[in-house]
C-alpha cells in the first residue's frame, strides 16, 4: 500500500507494548503492524504545520516565518521557567499562553538513557514520557501553572541531567534505577515555593516498547540529505522508527515533511 501525506509526530497509546498510529493521507497506519516488514519513505516536499506553505521547515514542524510567530513555537516551551502568563504578561499571545500554562504541570524523573528531570502538562502523561522513550518514569512534583514546574526542573537540574542521550536510548544501553530513591534524595533542591507540592508516595510507570531488535550502533536517517529509503521494520521506541540495519528515523524532527510511505 502507497500512503502520502505530512509528517506529525505519531499517536500512542498505552497499552504493553506502547502502539503507534501516524496519520497520512486522513488515515490512520497502524505502525506496530508493519515490524518485520519492509517499508519505503520518500522525502516529497514540504509542507508547515501552521500556514501550509511549502517552504523549507525551518523547526517544531514551522517554516521560518511561523516559527517566529507562533505561539505554540514561543521560548517558554522549551523554557518553562520563562512563562509569564501567571502574571498577566503576554509573551506571544497571552489567550494561548494562559491556556496552555495556567493548568495542572508535573515535574518528573525519568530513565530513558539515564535518570533526568523534565517537565509537562498533567494531561500529556504518559504521552511525554513514551515520545522520550522512557521505559520508567516518576512524578515527583505536581504545580498549578508552568513557571512554577519551570523553577522547579532549572533547580533539580543541578543534579541530574535535563536531556536524553538518544544513541544510548536506541540501543538500549540502559540500567534499571531506583527513581523513588532519587526523589528522596532531590527533594532538599527543590525551592521553597514548591515544597507543598512535592509527590511523596507515587509509583513508578514502567513503559514497555514495541521492538523486536535493538541495533548495536544507530545511524540516523536525514530525508533532505537521503530522499529515499528502504528497510525491514524491527521496532518503534520513542519517536523513532528502528530498521534492521541500524537505520533509526525520527518522525518529530520530519514533523512537516511530505512523504510517500509504501509496504
Amino acid at each position: 500500500m502507497i500512503f502520502k501525506g505530512v509528517l506529525k509526530k505519531m499517536v500512542t497509546e498505552a497499552t504493553d507494548p506502547i502502539r503507534y498510529y501516524l496519520e497520512l493521507d486522513e488515515e490512520l497506519v497502524a505502525v506496530n503492524q508493519l515490524i518485520e516488514k519492509k517499508i519505503s519513505i520518500e522525502f516529497a516536499g514540504y509542507q508547515c504545520l501552521s500556514c501550509g506553505s511549502d517552504e523549507p521547515i525551518f523547526r517544531q514542524g514551522h517554516c521560518k516565518k511561523c516559527f517566529f510567530e507562533m505561539p505554540q513555537t514561543a521560548d517558554w516551551i522549551m523554557h518553562p521557567e520563562l512563562s509569564k502568563a501567571h502574571l498577566d504578561i503576554k509573551d506571544r499571545d497571552l489567550a494561548y499562553e494562559k491556556q496552555v500554562q495556567l493548568q495542572p504541570h508535573i515535574v518528573y524523573l525519568a530513565n530513558s538513557s539515564n535518570v533526568k528531570v523534565g517537565v509537562t502538562r498533567k494531561s500529556q502523561i504518559p504521552t511525554r514520557w513514551i515520545d522520550q522513550g522512557a521505559h520508567e518514569a516518576l512524578e515527583i512534583v505536581e504545580v498549578p501553572n508552568r513557571y512554577l514546574a519551570g523553577i522547579t526542573e532549572v533547580a533539580l537540574k543541578n543534579y541530574v541531567e535535563d536531556k536524553t542521550n538518544w544513541r544510548t536510548m536506541l540501543t538500549n544501553q540502559i540500567k534499571d534505577v531506583d527513581l523513588q530513591q532519587w526523589r528522596d534524595e532531590l527533594k532538599k533542591y527543590i525551592p521553597q515555593e514548591v515544597k507543598e507540592y512535592f509527590l511523596d508516595n507515587t509509583k513508578e510507570t514502567h513503559l514497555h516498547f514495541p521492538v523486536q531488535q535493538y541495533p548495536v550502533k544507530v545511524n540516523s536517517l536525514n530525508l533532505e540529505k537521503t530522499p529515499f529509503f528502504e528497510g525491514i521494520l524491527s521496532g518503534i521506541k520513542a519517536q523513532y522508527l528502528i530498521f534492521t540495519d541500524g537505520t533509526v528515523f525520527n518522525i518529530r524532527s520530519h514533523e512537516g515533511y511530505v512523504v510517500r510511505l509504501k509496504y
